[in-house]
């Protein structure tokens, strides 16, 4: 994975606008380390693997960033994001991580599932 590329994102974010898509979209603050340290609240968010279609979707912030996919109904949301990994045009790999390498946040996009 490489530091987000705030252009480079929003393109990618461009090209699957109007697409069906399958998204995964996590989040932890350390529900899977709360046993061992009882100071950590245990907090996760885990969706996978359903069907998303976004008419706008944009990156912004200045690091960590946030993303946004605007679909009919709503929209998807997804902060503290640092990392992208671009596979191809069908697919959009993004994370957060944490001072300690930790993932903290993920939000993928992709034409097929996960």
């Amino acid at each position: 994975m490489q530091l987000i590329d705030k252009t480079k994102v929003q393109q990618l974010l461009d090209i699957l606008i109007d697409c069906d898509l399958y998204i995964h979209l996590e989040m932890t603050t350390g529900a899977y380390a709360a046993h061992l340290d009882l100071t950590k609240h245990p907090a996760a968010t885990f969706i996978t693997n359903a069907v998303i279609r976004y008419s706008h979707g944009s990156i912004s912030g200045d690091g960590p960033y946030r993303v946004g996919l605007k679909t009919g109904i709503g929209w998807v949301y997804s902060e503290g994001l640092t990392h992208y990994e671009e596979t191809d045009s069908d697919r959009l790999i993004l994370a957060g991580h944490d001072p300690a390498g930790k993932l903290v946040v993920a939000l993928q996009l992709s034409r097929e599932p996960f």
